[in-house]
Protein backbone atom coordinates (compact mmCIF):
# COMPACT_ATOMS: atom_id res chain seq x y z
CA UNK A 1 0.00 0.00 0.00
CA UNK A 2 1.20 3.23 -1.22
CA UNK A 3 -0.09 5.17 1.69
CA UNK A 4 -1.32 4.51 5.36
CA UNK A 5 -4.85 5.90 5.73
CA UNK A 6 -5.60 8.39 8.62
CA UNK A 7 -7.68 6.14 10.75
CA UNK A 8 -10.43 8.14 13.07
CA UNK A 9 -10.86 6.90 16.55
CA UNK A 10 -14.33 5.57 15.63
CA UNK A 11 -13.14 3.64 12.73
CA UNK A 12 -10.73 2.28 14.85
CA UNK A 13 -13.49 0.53 16.38
CA UNK A 14 -14.84 -0.85 13.32
CA UNK A 15 -10.99 -2.09 12.32
CA UNK A 16 -10.61 -3.76 15.09
CA UNK A 17 -13.50 -5.88 14.75
CA UNK A 18 -12.37 -6.51 11.08
CA UNK A 19 -8.99 -7.40 12.29
CA UNK A 20 -10.25 -9.60 15.03
CA UNK A 21 -12.69 -11.59 12.29
CA UNK A 22 -13.49 -11.34 8.77
CA UNK A 23 -15.44 -11.48 6.63
CA UNK A 24 -18.26 -9.89 8.62
CA UNK A 25 -21.17 -8.44 7.09
CA UNK A 26 -22.12 -4.75 8.55
CA UNK A 27 -25.10 -6.14 10.65
CA UNK A 28 -22.12 -8.46 12.04
CA UNK A 29 -20.20 -5.76 13.27
CA UNK A 30 -23.11 -3.80 14.61
CA UNK A 31 -22.97 -7.25 17.09
CA UNK A 32 -20.00 -7.19 18.20
CA UNK A 33 -19.45 -3.83 18.90
CA UNK A 34 -18.34 -3.33 22.27
CA UNK A 35 -20.80 -2.85 24.92
CA UNK A 36 -21.71 0.22 25.94
CA UNK A 37 -21.26 1.45 22.01
CA UNK A 38 -24.81 2.08 21.13
CA UNK A 39 -24.45 3.20 17.44
CA UNK A 40 -27.01 2.81 15.02
CA UNK A 41 -27.09 0.27 12.02
CA UNK A 42 -26.42 3.58 9.94
CA UNK A 43 -23.53 4.76 12.01
CA UNK A 44 -21.62 1.65 11.71
CA UNK A 45 -22.17 1.47 7.67
CA UNK A 46 -20.77 5.37 7.50
CA UNK A 47 -17.24 4.78 9.36
CA UNK A 48 -17.57 1.23 7.08
CA UNK A 49 -17.84 3.27 3.40
CA UNK A 50 -15.79 5.58 5.13
CA UNK A 51 -12.85 2.73 5.68
CA UNK A 52 -13.52 1.36 2.05
CA UNK A 53 -13.17 4.63 0.06
CA UNK A 54 -9.64 4.98 2.56
CA UNK A 55 -9.02 1.08 1.53
CA UNK A 56 -8.61 0.35 4.73
CA UNK A 57 -11.41 -2.21 4.27
CA UNK A 58 -12.54 -4.45 0.76
CA UNK A 59 -15.89 -6.02 0.31
CA UNK A 60 -17.61 -8.82 -1.71
CA UNK A 61 -20.66 -9.53 -2.51
CA UNK A 62 -22.35 -12.42 -0.77
CA UNK A 63 -25.69 -12.85 -2.11
CA UNK A 64 -27.89 -9.79 -0.63
CA UNK A 65 -24.97 -8.45 1.72
CA UNK A 66 -21.65 -7.59 1.30
CA UNK A 67 -18.60 -9.11 3.61
CA UNK A 68 -16.08 -6.31 4.98
CA UNK A 69 -12.32 -7.54 5.02
CA UNK A 70 -9.36 -5.58 6.32
CA UNK A 71 -6.66 -4.39 3.82
CA UNK A 72 -4.19 -2.98 5.73
CA UNK A 73 -2.94 -5.34 8.32
CA UNK A 74 -3.13 -4.24 11.94
CA UNK A 75 0.61 -4.24 12.69
CA UNK A 76 1.26 -1.62 9.21
CA UNK A 77 -1.79 0.32 10.91
CA UNK A 78 -0.64 0.61 14.78
CA UNK A 79 3.47 1.29 13.20
CA UNK A 80 1.82 4.30 10.91
CA UNK A 81 -0.26 5.49 14.18
CA UNK A 82 3.02 5.12 16.76
CA UNK A 83 5.04 6.83 13.65
CA UNK A 84 2.54 9.74 13.73
CA UNK A 85 2.18 10.41 17.38
CA UNK A 86 5.52 9.89 18.02
CA UNK A 87 6.60 12.76 15.37
CA UNK A 88 3.33 14.83 16.42
CA UNK A 89 3.49 14.94 20.04
CA UNK A 90 7.51 13.86 20.61
CA UNK A 91 9.23 15.94 17.72
CA UNK A 92 9.55 12.33 17.00
CA UNK A 93 12.56 11.58 20.24
CA UNK A 94 11.43 8.31 20.96
CA UNK A 95 14.04 8.61 24.14
CA UNK A 96 11.83 11.55 25.38
CA UNK A 97 8.35 9.59 24.66
CA UNK A 98 9.61 6.17 26.13
CA UNK A 99 10.52 7.75 29.27
CA UNK A 100 7.85 10.10 29.83
CA UNK A 101 5.28 6.87 29.36
CA UNK A 102 7.86 4.90 32.07
CA UNK A 103 7.16 8.03 34.56
CA UNK A 104 3.54 7.98 33.91
CA UNK A 105 2.39 4.49 33.62
CA UNK A 106 2.15 1.57 36.40
CA UNK A 107 3.76 -1.07 35.18
CA UNK A 108 4.01 -4.80 36.54
CA UNK A 109 7.34 -6.66 37.25
CA UNK A 110 6.60 -8.55 34.22
CA UNK A 111 6.17 -6.33 32.05
CA UNK A 112 9.29 -4.28 33.66
CA UNK A 113 11.79 -7.49 32.78
CA UNK A 114 10.21 -7.41 29.19
CA UNK A 115 11.32 -3.85 28.49
CA UNK A 116 14.50 -4.68 30.26
CA UNK A 117 15.40 -7.74 27.64
CA UNK A 118 14.14 -5.07 25.08
CA UNK A 119 16.29 -2.54 25.82
CA UNK A 120 19.64 -4.90 26.58
CA UNK A 121 18.45 -6.24 22.99
CA UNK A 122 19.12 -2.93 21.80
CA UNK A 123 21.92 -1.93 23.23
CA UNK A 124 23.57 -5.25 21.90
CA UNK A 125 22.52 -4.15 18.34
CA UNK A 126 23.84 -0.80 18.98
CA UNK A 127 27.02 -1.65 19.85
CA UNK A 128 27.35 -4.15 17.09
CA UNK A 129 26.58 -1.49 14.46
CA UNK A 130 28.70 0.88 15.91
CA UNK A 131 32.05 -1.37 15.78
CA UNK A 132 30.81 -2.21 11.91
CA UNK A 133 33.16 0.09 9.38
CA UNK A 134 31.54 2.89 8.00
CA UNK A 135 30.93 2.77 3.81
Amino acid sequence: MEQMPKISESEWEIMKIVWKEHPLTAEQIVHMLPKGMEWSDQTVRTFINRLVKKKALGYEKSGRSYLYFPRISEKECVRAESRSFLNRVFNGAAGLMMTNFLEETPLSDQEIERLQRILTEKQGKGSQDASRPKP
